[in-house]
């Protein structure tokens, strides 16, 4: 079987309440079948720069990869897709530090990263810092991705409680990032998709300021993804707004399953049309 995924995409930006500029980025395309979120970070507008730089270099460095195949006609397994996706965020960091080193001004800047990509029912993650994947499937809304941060590190050691996380004064302090070393470890996964998953991929922004059950509860309700970006992005500013607040949502509107037939299958039916012709 081959699988057609329909898709709908919807996204939002914004500054927030306390942020004097935006250093998130966002990407995605729906004849690509992919979304791409970064959080910048560093001084001046440099964070805003790597950000840039990330999603952009990410999304272009994918698109190329992904028309080799589809020269090929080859269709690539989740493993070589995941793959892929890492390939493609090493250009983004490569690109952040030619960048830093070019230009004095820049040094130290970074940024983080998560994307995802569509592909037959698959659907293939990339992820380094603190930025998120969340998936809503049938009123369960689940986090995909697990945060590159210190923050995690203590809740994983069970120093901190994940109800009490959102709180706690060192929560943005990642531990992964892109633009910082030449040497970046991506992490990446690979999940089936179902008719009817809402995906969400966001910055800090959002799930530093919104509660899971918060969350829960605005995808719960969504009718249309531009409005559900909208109050997604409303609600962290009504809770606060202390950084910028990035969303991009998916929805899985259809999954098809087409049968594939052989050379012999195709001949017999070719033959069968003629003759009844």
């Amino acid at each position: 079987m081959t699988h057609h995924l329909a898709l709908s995409f919807a996204a939002r930006t914004d500054t927030g309440k306390v942020r004097g500029h935006n250093e998130d980025a966002i990407e995605w395309s729906e004849e690509g079948r992919v979304a791409v979120l970064a959080d910048g970070m560093g001084g001046y507008n440099a964070g805003e720069i790597a950000s840039s730089i990330a999603t952009t270099v990410f999304k272009s460095s994918l698109d190329r990869s992904l028309q080799e195949y589809a020269w090929l006609r080859r269709s690539p397994s989740s493993k070589q897709l995941e793959r892929l996706l890492t390939e493609a965020v090493e250009a983004a960091n490569e690109q952040i530090l030619a960048a830093s080193i070019s230009q004095p001004e820049l040094s130290g800047m970074g940024t983080t990263l998560v994307a995802a990509l569509f592909h037959q029912n698959k659907v293939v993650l990339a992820h380094i810092g603190d930025s998120r994947a969340y998936r809503f499937r049938q009123g369960v809304l689940t986090q995909l991705t697990r945060d590159h941060s210190q923050l995690q590190e203590q809740i994983d050691a069970g120093l901190v409680s994940p109800e009490w996380a959102r709180f706690a004064p060192n929560k943005n302090l990642i531990t992964r990032a892109l633009g910082v070393a030449v040497e970046i470890e991506v992490e990446t996964n690979a999940l089936t998709a179902e008719a009817g998953d809402l995906y969400l991929l966001c910055s800090d922004g959002l799930s530093d300021m919104l509660a899971t059950e918060q969350i829960l509860e605005l995808l719960d309700r969504h009718a249309e993804l531009e409005s559900t970006c909208e109050d997604l992005v409303n609600a962290a500013n009504d809770n606060g707004g202390r950084d910028n607040i990035s969303v991009i949502l998916v929805k899985i509107d259809a999954l098809d399953q087409t049968p594939v037939t052989g050379l012999r299958e195709r001949l017999h039916a070719w033959l069968k049309s003629c003759m009844g012709a």
